[in-house]
């Protein structure tokens, strides 16, 4: 181990007598950091409610063929796969509130765009920019949170960031029932015009702020956070900011988090939950529900309960636990001697649901059902509970009806609580200070791109290996992911992110 080593793993911030800050207000910024997922959940789902409209808009207004269709759907993952790459270079030079104030301009400049659109050029335009913006969001805002956290509420709030961006989902999903494209075009630039105003008057982290040498601005964001900077140390000399090179990733303490953090984000991505959620409303088509719109939110209003469970219990149950099986002794982090360690499991715990698992489960029952009603005539009405119009025996159509609506759900309800919102978390977690930006950035643009790929071609693949094919390969990605987190992921619950560091470092 080099010295460099040592100093990177010295707490750089440290409560006293190891108690954690009573404060409130780092709730406060945490929330307001959050409001940037927020904004790119709606903007992930504007394009579900939009389409439609946008598909029977009478000239002037701009109008969407298949193809263009696709390309407004697919888009917003292309403009957040160059957000990553910018969110990586800001986070480190422009620090981390000024990032996320600097990436409100394109969310608002975007829906205005849209807003104001003449043709399909402007639209593409728009969703581009707020797609940018959905990039640098999604990577500054988990490292915002988990840098002004401390290690007993980390999970809560860096969960938070996933309650939010499906919180948005699910409002575009609502506002969609009474606006149209333009007017919901409006709506998009308020979250983040709130999100501006707030993080105003919030503080800059205290670890960039200390490895800047801002002593005096690094106490008083503490204070503001935490409630006293009694007790805070100093961060060593050595744990000032570096430029990442390419020798480093010859050391443990690099590779193997690097390693994690990318795979996480290809396997959340090779689920097919952003291809459902963009898709949502076509999926219940071909499902053979009338009332799509309202199946969507069904989904929507799911999402959002179990990604609030999963918040609620993520600093008690731990992020393995919830990623694949439940919790045991080997699964937790192996700490030096005096180092605090994890709490014993509880039975509750150890009765846990594998989340990986349910996907697994219910992407094949969902494939089971296309494969069921492939060729049959539309069934059903999700209002009505799915009264048969078709030749088929009632009790056969309604059961195949509920075979669709519960596999749905409990693909989301398993997303949720596991796939959803710890890849975000585990990436502003396991990175080292000095290398978090270019690696957190490689994550999102991983992310981001699976999710372009993902949902461009979703259509095709769905096409060419028939809707029930293509749940049956997400459900063999969803089998990986759980092998993957039995042999490669550690628990990271209540350690402080210099501890992290180490247990990759072996110590």
């Amino acid at each position: 181990m080099t010295p460099e080593d040592q100093e990177e793993t010295q707490p750089l911030l440290r409560p006293p007598g190891g108690r954690a800050p009573r404060s409130r207000r780092v709730f406060l910024a945490a929330f307001a950091a959050a409001l940037g997922p927020l904004s790119f959940g709606f903007a992930l789902g504007y394009s579900s409610p939009a389409i439609p409209s946008l598909r029977r808009a009478a000239p002037p207004a701009p109008r969407l063929d298949d193809n263009a269709a696709s390309w407004f759907g697919a888009i917003v993952t292309l403009g957040a796969t160059a957000g990553g790459v910018l969110g990586g270079w800001l986070v480190d030079r422009a620090g981390r509130k000024l990032s996320l104030l600097l990436c409100t301009v394109p969310f608002v400049i975007g829906f205005a765009v849209i807003t104001a659109a003449q043709d399909v050029w402007m639209l593409l335009g728009g969703r581009l920019l707020t797609g940018l913006a959905c990039g640098v969001a999604s990577l500054v805002a988990p490292v915002y949170i988990s840098e002004i956290a401390y290690p007993e509420v980390r999970g809560l709030l860096g969960s938070c960031v996933q309650l939010m961006v499906v919180t948005g989902i699910l409002l575009a999903y609502l506002a969609g029932w009474v606006l149209e494209w333009r007017w919901l075009a409006v709506l998009g630039c308020v979250p983040p015009s709130f999100m501006l105003l707030l993080m105003c008057c919030m503080p800059e982290t205290p670890r960039f702020l200390l490895t800047q040498h801002k002593h005096q601005e690094a106490m008083a964001a503490v204070q503001f956070l935490w409630g006293s900077e009694q007790g805070w140390e100093e961060p060593p000399i050595g744990a000032e900011h570096q430029d990442f090179r390419l020798a480093q990733l010859r050391r443990p303490s690099i590779y193997k988090p690097f390693i994690i953090g990318v795979s996480l984000m290809v396997f959340q991505q090779l689920s097919g939950i952003n291809a459902v959620m963009f898709y949502a409303e076509t999926i219940f088509e071909e499902a053979k529900f009338k009332d799509s719109s309202l199946a969507s939110v069904v989904v929507g209003i799911f999402q959002v309960l179990f990604t609030a469970v999963a918040a609620l219990i993520m600093d008690r149950a731990g992020r393995r636990l919830l990623l694949a099986l439940s919790g045991c002794g080997h699964t937790a982090l192996r700490l030096r001697p005096g180092d605090r360690g994890p709490r014993a499991a509880s039975p509750a715990q150890h009765r846990a649901p594998p989340t990986g698992v349910i996907m697994v489960f219910s992407t094949s029952a969902f494939g089971a059902y296309f494969k069921l009603t492939e060729g049959a005539p539309s069934n059903s009405s999700l209002v009505d509970f799915l009264a048969p119009v078709s030749a088929e025996p009632a009790g056969a159509s309604v059961g195949l009806a509920w075979l669709a609506v519960g596999s749905m759900c409990l693909f989301i309800a398993g997303f949720a609580v596991g796939w959803g919102p710890i890849p975000w978390l585990l990436m502003s977690e396991i990175f080292p200070l000095h290398v978090k930006g270019v690696a957190t950035g490689i994550c999102v643009l991983t992310n981001w791109l699976m999710a372009f790929l993902v949902t461009k071609e979703f259509s095709s693949l769905m096409e060419v290996l028939q809707p029930y094919g293509a749940f049956w390969l997400a459900s063999a990605f969803c089998i990986l992911s759980v092998l993957f987190t039995l042999c490669c992921v550690p628990e990271t619950k209540g350690k402080t992110l210099e501890q992290i560091t180490a247990h990759f470092e072996g110590r």
